[in-house]
């Protein structure tokens, strides 16, 4: 942090720095994630008042000012633009402020099942607040992935369904289907009815099924490797007792509890 000054030192300091100020400010937004993520769940597709939709605008001002101030921070900003979590957070940005400049509300339902990945910055926070999350990272990907990839399938299965597929009424039926499918449960009291639902089953239940058994792998296989960025190269992943980066030779200090 030696090289950063003003507002980047201090901006340094609150994401990544350690004390009482850096902790403070990184559980607020753990605890801004958690309750839009509530939010999100709560209303996901409703054609809501000005006053929701006010609560939009400050929400999507808020991840925005936050995902600015990542990207001002950021050494290799280039390398910002690769990870996907950062692109995530760009579209979960346009859909809050999407009314202002859409009225096709059957679209925004759609693309408002984006939202969910905001899920995966929650848990990249708590990890790097708490130190069970920093050994069990592997696995809590894994399981977030799920979660989210049922969420957006029931997100889009309500969206192209309701209106058009009389088995299915509500939101509770969408994520209903989408587990039975996922899971090769099919009881049967749920049918598509239309090419677009068939193949819909089709893809939740191949890309489900993947992303469950990624989970089971991640279960039973141990991980050496933890997320711990070079501040030279930007190699993320490295080994538990890695003094070194493996790419450039960088000197590396990993927190890992003294787990070998």
């Amino acid at each position: 942090m030696s090289n950063r000054t003003g507002l980047n030192r201090q901006l340094f300091w609150l994401y990544k720095g350690n004390g009482t100020g850096p902790y403070i400010f990184r559980w607020a937004l753990l605890i801004f994630d958690l309750v839009t993520i509530g939010y999100f769940l709560w209303a996901p597709f409703d054609t809501r008042e000005r006053g929701h939709y006010t609560i939009d605008y400050v929400i999507g001002a808020v991840i925005l000012l936050d995902l600015l101030a990542r990207l001002y921070i950021a050494r290799h900003k280039h390398r910002f633009f690769l990870k996907w979590i950062n692109w995530a957070d760009i579209v979960v940005v346009l859909t809050m402020f999407a009314p202002l400049l859409v009225s096709n509300f059957a679209f925004l339902r759609i693309l408002r099942a984006v939202r969910a990945v905001r899920a995966f910055t929650f848990i990249k926070r708590v990890k790097g607040l708490t130190p069970f999350f920093q050994r069990y990272e592997r696995i809590i990907d894994k399981v977030t992935n799920l979660v989210v990839f049922v969420f957006v399938m029931s997100a889009i299965t309500y969206a192209t369904q309701v209106g058009n597929n009389p088995d299915i009424h509500s939101y509770s039926d969408a994520v209903y289907f989408t587990v039975t499918v996922l899971t090769t449960t099919g009881f049967g009291d749920i049918l598509m009815t239309d090419d677009f639902g068939r193949w819909l089953a089709v893809i939740t239940m191949v890309l489900g099924l993947s992303l469950f058994f990624q989970l089971l792998r991640a279960v039973v296989e141990p991980d050496n490797k933890v997320d711990c960025e070079c501040e030279t190269c930007g190699l993320m992943r490295h080994d538990r007792d890695a003094v070194h980066c493996k790419h450039c030779g960088s000197a590396m200090h990993i927190k890992t509890e003294g787990v070998q």
